[in-house]
């Protein structure tokens, strides 16, 4: 291509160049055009022009809803609490920041060791627990686990001052307390997706530092500690950027969701905009809304603190890789961690890229087990037992082996067809000791606050 291989352009401007000129080849390509897309014409034929009355019937209707605000047509039909998020279970702690919900057992033994999901900020946690049938918090609750969840409270301009040290106490921390007065005297197998398995990943390691032994596994979805190649998020951080993005932060608290999700569309433009607007526009289609979707609409905010520590720390610095992290005044090491990991990692993720993600067999000397799974940062995940089309390689590494490249490693750990669940649901139940009766839902009458999902997770 032109804008690669120039003599004298660093790394960064070369792939900023790459990705600016793929946008612009994106806007220009002839299937956007109704003369140039061979498809859109032929159905004009067939239809006598009725596929762009729907068009522009669309078109209008998703603008008058971008205008007033509103969420995107169909989304309205799952509703959290009545057809998302239905697992039954109770909010048993409450704070500033998180709700925490205990799911009630479906098995008469469960495993002693609970179960705590850790989800992003950045999305409501019920993508871990969307309709009966694509719920992993449901799965792991069939499959004789006590399962414990965080909802974070979606932040306002009055949080613009929450940061790390505040997710880590009161998030990860506070659910650990928590779930200790629940099930006393047994150690916690905790989940982390996405930023929150970066979170877990903090607070995993200042246990290690303080010798606090309560995690008896660590279990990390899409979840990145390594930033330097953090795939194409990192063009939209560089000192510059993330200055304008802290001067508009700070006049609002927050940073809003449309701006990330801006960010995320224009990483796969293709697929997630002029895809669509061909179908809808040109092809007159109305979207079918699925679960995913409208979890997908459903978006959050990141307080001012947290996101400008997230971004300089993290993704311009690389400081918890590096040794560089400080919790509680104190630096961390990911070297530290000593409990079994297992990692998932997927094949087209945009956001975790799954090489990044594999780059966790390079910082501890803990057993790890690696697993690639087909599909997206989303998909991939929600991948649930049946779903046509999925497979996964998995390979555990003891302290004791040698690295092995992700490309090479890739390669030689054959496939395996189906959902990749059962297998993380088997590791943790070889983790576990033997099953004994359910403990009670909350620690005293005080503890029972709310039905889930609870209130945090209804904030808009």
């Amino acid at each position: 291509m032109a804008t690669t291989g120039i003599r004298g352009v660093s790394e960064h401007h070369a792939r900023v160049m790459e990705f600016a000129t793929r946008q612009i080849l994106d806007v220009f390509s002839p299937s956007n055009f109704l003369l140039t897309n061979p498809d859109a014409l032929k159905r004009t034929q067939l239809e006598g022009g009725q596929n762009l009355v729907r068009g522009f019937l669309n078109a209008f209707d998703d603008a008058q809803r971008t205008f007033n605000k509103q969420r995107p047509a169909g989304v309205d039909a799952f509703q959290v609490g009545r057809d998302v998020a239905i697992t039954p279970g109770k909010v048993i702690y409450r704070n500033n920041l998180i709700e925490l919900i205990q799911y009630e057992p479906t098995t008469q033994q469960v495993k002693p060791q609970p179960l705590l999901f850790v989800p992003a900020w950045i999305m409501k946690y019920y993508i871990l627990d969307l309709s009966p049938e694509n719920s992993l918090v449901r799965y792991m609750v069939d499959q004789g686990f006590t399962v414990f969840m965080i909802s974070w409270k979606n932040p306002q301009a009055e949080d613009r001052f929450l940061g790390f040290d505040e997710y880590l106490r009161l998030g990860v921390m506070s659910a650990l307390n928590a779930i200790n007065e629940v099930v006393p005297n047994e150690k916690i197998h905790a989940c982390g997706y996405c930023l929150g398995g970066t979170l877990l990943s903090m607070a995993a390691a200042a246990m290690a530092r303080d010798r606090d032994d309560r995690l008896a596994s660590l279990t990390f979805l899409a979840a990145q500690t390594d930033f330097t190649e953090a795939g194409e998020l990192t063009l939209f951080t560089s000192e510059s950027q993330i200055a304008f993005l802290e001067d508009m932060m700070w006049e609002q608290g927050y940073l809003d969701s449309t701006h990330m999700a801006g960010a995320f569309q224009m990483l796969r433009s293709s697929d997630l905009i002029w895809s669509r607007m061909v179908r809808h526009y040109l092809m007159g289609e109305h979207q079918t809304v699925n679960d995913l979707m409208a979890w997908n609409a459903d978006a959050t905010r990141m307080p001012y603190r947290m996101h400008s520590q997230y971004l300089r720390q993290l993704f311009l610095r690389n400081d918890l890789a590096e040794g560089r992290f400080h919790v509680d005044g104190r630096a961390v090491a990911l070297s530290d961690i000593k409990q079994p990991i297992f990692f998932v990692c997927t094949e087209t993720d945009h956001v975790a890229p799954w090489r990044s993600v594999y780059k966790f067999n390079l910082l501890t000397d803990a057993e790890v087990t690696s697993l690639l799974t087909s599909g997206g940062h989303n998909a991939g995940i929600i991948s649930e037992p049946g779903h046509k089309g999925r497979h996964y390689r998995a390979s555990t590494k003891r302290h004791t082996d040698s690295f092995i490249d992700p490309d090479t490693w890739a390669s030689q750990t054959p496939a395996t067809e189906g959902s990749w669940w059962p297998q993380w649901a088997k590791w943790l139940t070889a983790k576990s000791a033997a099953p004994v009766a359910p403990p009670p839902l909350g620690h005293g009458p005080d503890r029972l606050l709310l039905n889930a999902p609870g209130s945090y997770v209804l904030q808009t």
